[in-house]
C-alpha cells in the first residue's frame, strides 16, 4: 500500500515546536489540533550538528504508547538513510522522536518520547505544562479523539495546515469494532468535546462525538453497525432515538425510523432533536404542511437553539411563505463562530515538502505562473466568502430566497415586514405634528407639560432628526453613492451599457436608537406617548441580518456585472480573460448564489488555465448531481492524486462518492471505468485503494 511522503519543517531551535504546543494547551477549546511529530536528526559522518524537524499528522492509532512509538519507528525507514534532502541524497540518523496527541476529554496532551537506540517514555502534559501519569483511561479517550479529528479535519479546505499527513483511522471491520466500542464507553461524556458552531450548548445528542459517528456511518455506509450502537445506547437514554432515526433513514429503513420517532415523541413530546428529524423527513417527502407543525413544536421546545429556527425557516421557504421566512431568519439566535483548534508554531527555518512519485501527474503541477494569481481587489474583498457558522447558514437561507423570487421581490418583502428608516421618519414627523396641534387648554387639564416633545425622541431615537433639507441632502448623496457603486465593475472600468442595475437596500431603523429614545425622559410623560399606527405590524430588523442584506447586495452586484461583461464579450466574439484565482472566486460566488451552471462554467475556465483543487471539487459536486459517473470518476482520480501530493491518503468526501458509485454501478464497472482512463497506472492505483477499502467493509455492490 502506498503511503504519503513525509514533509519536514525545519526548526530554528531544537524542540521549539514542542514548547509552542505546550504553551497553547491552555487556549484549546474543541477537539484540539492535529498530532505533532518532532524528530531530532543528525549526520554523524559529516559532522553536521543536530537539527529539529516536525510535521503534523491525523489518523494514526493512538490507543497506546506502543502504537505511537511504532509510527516514529516507521519514519526511521522512510526518512532516515538515503533520504533526498532538498534535492540532495543524505543519510540522516534519527536520534529522538516525540509524538504529541491531544486528549480533548481530559484536556491533556499525551506524549510518547522515543530515544533511538534506547527506551520509550510515555506521559501526559496538562494545561499548566506539568507531567501526569498516562493511564489506560486517558489512552482510551486519546484514541477516540484521534479518530474524530481524522474525520473532522480530513476535508477541511480553509486554513489547511502545511506539512500535515492524513491517514484513514479505520481501514477494517476490526478497527471499526474498536472505534464503536470506545464511542459507546465514552458516549455520555461526548458533550465535553464541544459541538458545531450552530449548537449553543452541547448535549448528549449534539456534540463532536455524535457528529463524528454519523459522519463515519454515512461515509462508509456501515448502517447496520450504527443501528446496533445506537440501539444499545437508546436503552440507557431515550433521546438517542433521534440519532438512531437518522441512521435508519440514511440506511433506507424509513418505516422503522417513522415508527421509532412516533413512539419516542409520545414519551418525550418536547424532544427538539426528534421533532427536527421529523420535520426534515416530512420535507424530503414533499409534506411541508406536516413539516411545519413539527418545526414549530421544535422551536417551542428549544427556542434558544439556532438549528430549530433555521429548520422552521427552511419549511417556510419550501411553502413559499417568503415574509414568514424572513421573520423567522430574523428571530434566529446567532452565536459567535469559533475556528477549529489550529497549531500555533513559530516561524520555520526551512520547509522540506517532497513529492510522492506515484502521485505525479503533469496537469497537477504546482508551478504556478504569477499571472494566474492576480486578483482584482473587488473580488478578493467580497465579504460573503468569509462567513462562517450561524451567519453562513442564515446567509444561505437568504440567498435561496433571492434565487427563487429575485432581488427586487426580496427587497419588497423586506420592506413589508421590517421597519425602514424612511417610513419611520415620515411616521414620526406626522405624529410630532399632531402633538404640536394639541390645544393648550387640553394639555393643561391633563397636566402634561406644555413643552413640545423633542424632535427625534420617538420610541428610542435619542438623536435629533436632521432638518428636512439636510435629510433630503443625505438621501441625494446616498443616491449618488448608489449610482457610483452600480457603475463599478470587477475590472475597475465602467459597467456595460446593458448591465442591469442592482438596487441597494434601504436603511433600516436602528434598534439601539429606538431603545435610547424610549428611555428619553422628555418622552415619558402621558402627553408624550407616541403611537405609530402604520408600524405596529412590523418588526425591527436585527443588525446582523441587515449586514447580511448588504453582503448579498455586494455579491449580486459583482455577479451581475460579471455576467453582463461576459455576455457582451461573447456578442463581440472577444475572449473574456480572467486569472485562475479570479475564476475560482467567481465560481464560488455563483455557488453562493445557487447558480450551479454558471459556477461550473467559471470552474472549468479556471481549470483550463491551471489546476485547482477548489475548482475541481466544485465541478465534482455538479457531476454527482448530473449522474455523470465517468466524469465523476475522472475528477476523483485527479483529486486523489492531488491529495497524495499534499500528504493525504484519506478524504471522507471522495470515499463517500466512490461508495455511492459502487452501489449504483458495481465495483467491477467502477474499476473498469477507472482503468480505462489514459492516466498513469500508479495514479489509478491510488483510486483503486478506495474500492479495495469498501470491499473490506462489504459495502453494497462491492462484490460485483
Amino acid at each position: 500500500m502506498v503511503v504519503p511522503a513525509v514533509p519536514e519543517i525545519v526548526e530554528n531551535d531544537i524542540n521549539e515546536s514542542v514548547y509552542a504546543r505546550t504553551e497553547s494547551l491552555q487556549v484549546l477549546r474543541e477537539l484540539g489540533p492535529p498530532d505533532l511529530v518532532h524528530l531530532t536528526k543528525s549526520i554523524p559522518k559529516s559532522g553536521i550538528k543536530e537539527i529539529g524537524t516536525y510535521h503534523h499528522v491525523t489518523g494514526v492509532d493512538a490507543s497506546s504508547s506502543a502504537s505511537l512509538a511504532a509510527y516514529i519507528n516507521t519514519l526511521t525507514y522512510l526518512i532516515g538513510e538515503n533520504q533526498i534532502w532538498f534535492g540532495k541524497p543524505q543519510s540522516w540518523k534519527i536520534t529522538t522522536g516525540i509524538y504529541c496527541c491531544y486528549n480533548a476529554f481530559s484536556r491533556v496532551d499525551m506524549r510518547v518520547e522515543v530515544k533511538i537506540p534506547g527506551g520509550v517514555d510515555a506521559y501526559a502534559v496538562d494545561e499548566r505544562g506539568e507531567k501526569r501519569v498516562a493511564t489506560e483511561a486517558l489512552w482510551l479517550e486519546t484514541y477516540l479523539c484521534g479518530v474524530l479529528r481524522a474525520f473532522s479535519y480530513a476535508d477541511e479546505q480553509s486554513n489547511r495546515i502545511i506539512g500535515c499527513r492524513r491517514f484513514n483511522p479505520i481501514t477494517s471491520t476490526e478497527a471499526e469494532h474498536r472505534f464503536l466500542d470506545a464511542a459507546e464507553r465514552l458516549f455520555f461524556k461526548g458533550w465535553q468535546l464541544g459541538s458545531d458552531p450552530e449548537i449553543q450548548v452541547p448535549n448528549v445528542v449534539s456534540n463532536h462525538l455524535t457528529n463524528g459517528l454519523l459522519h463515519y456511518i454515512h461515509t462508509t455506509g456501515r448502517f447496520a453497525s450504527g443501528v446496533n450502537l445506537f440501539e444499545k445506547l437508546r436503552s440507557k437514554e431515550p433521546e438517542v432515538a433521534s440519532l438512531l432515526a437518522k441512521v435508519q433513514i440514511d440506511g433506507d429503513e424509513e418505516v422503522k425510523a417513522v415508527s421509532l420517532l412516533y413512539d419516542t415523541i409520545k414519551i418525550l413530546p418536547m424532544d427538539a432533536a426528534c421533532l427536527d428529524v421529523q420535520a426534515q423527513f416530512c420535507m424530503s417527502k414533499g409534506r411541508n404542511d406536516l413539516a411545519l407543525e413539527c418545526a414549530k413544536r421544535a422551536v417551542n421546545s428549544a427556542p434558544s437553539e439556532f438549528t430549530t429556527w433555521a429548520r422552521l425557516a427552511e419549511v417556510y421557504l419550501a411553502l413559499e411563505q417568503w415574509e414568514l421566512a424572513l421573520l423567522t431568519i430574523n428571530s434566529c439566535p446567532m452565536f459567535t463562530h469559533q475556528d477549529t483548534d489550529r497549531p500555533k508554531m513559530p516561524q520555520p527555518g526551512r520547509m522540506h515538502l517532497p513529492v510522492l512519485p506515484e502521485s505525479v501527474l503533469d496537469e497537477l503541477s504546482d508551478e504556478n505562473d504569477p499571472r494566474h494569481e492576480i486578483v482584482d481587489p473587488t473580488l478578493s474583498k467580497l465579504p460573503g466568502a468569509t462567513l462562517k457558522g450561524t451567519f453562513l447558514k442564515a446567509y444561505r437561507l437568504l440567498t435561496e430566497i433571492t434565487y427563487k423570487v429575485g432581488w427586487d421581490a426580496l427587497l419588497k418583502y423586506r420592506s413589508s415586514v421590517f421597519v425602514m428608516e424612511e417610513e419611520y421618519r415620515n411616521e414620526k414627523t406626522a405624529v410630532e405634528q399632531q402633538g404640536k396641534e394639541k390645544s393648550a387648554s387640553t394639555t393643561a387639564i391633563r397636566g402634561s407639560p406644555s413643552v413640545a416633545p423633542s424632535e427625534g425622541s420617538v420610541n428610542g431615537d435619542a438623536e435629533d432628526v436632521q432638518p428636512e433639507k439636510q435629510a433630503g441632502d443625505e438621501d441625494e448623496k446616498s443616491q449618488q453613492g448608489d449610482d457610483e457603486v452600480a457603475e463599478k465593475t470587477t475590472d475597475g472600468e465602467g459597467a456595460p451599457e446593458n448591465a442591469p442595475i442592482i438596487e441597494k437596500p434601504e436603511l433600516i431603523v436602528d434598534a439601539d436608537d429606538l431603545k435610547a429614545d424610549s428611555e428619553d425622559p422628555q418622552a415619558s410623560g402621558e402627553g408624550s406617548v407616541r403611537k405609530y399606527t402604520h408600524l405596529q405590524n412590523k418588526r425591527l430588523c436585527e443588525r446582523w441580518l441587515d449586514n447580511l442584506f448588504m453582503l448579498l447586495y455586494e455579491d449580486l452586484r459583482v455577479y451581475t456585472i460579471w455576467r453582463a461583461d461576459l455576455a457582451q464579450y461573447k456578442q463581440k466574439s472577444i475572449v473574456y480573460r480572467k486569472s485562475a484565482t479570479e475564476w475560482e472566486i467567481l465560481g464560488e460566488l455563483a455557488q453562493r448564489l445557487h447558480h450551479e451552471e454558471e459556477a461550473v462554467e467559471a470552474f472549468t475556465s479556471c481549470l483550463s488555465t491551471r489546476f485547482s483543487a477548489r475548482a475541481l471539487k466544485g465541478i465534482l459536486a455538479f457531476q454527482e448531481k448530473q449522474k455523470d459517473n465517468r466524469a465523476t470518476l475522472n475528477s476523483i482520480i485527479k483529486l486523489t492524486a492531488w491529495n497524495y501530493r499534499w500528504y493525504s491518503e484519506f478524504s471522507p468526501t471522495l470515499l463517500c462518492t466512490v461508495r455511492k458509485l459502487i452501489e449504483d454501478e458495481g465495483a467491477v464497472k467502477v474499476r473498469s471505468i477507472v482503468q480505462s482512463t489514459s492516466l498513469p497506472q500508479p495514479v489509478l492505483d491510488l483510486t483503486h485503494h478506495y474500492v479495495t477499502l469498501l470491499a473490506a467493509f462489504r459495502s453494497n455492490g462491492s462484490d460485483g
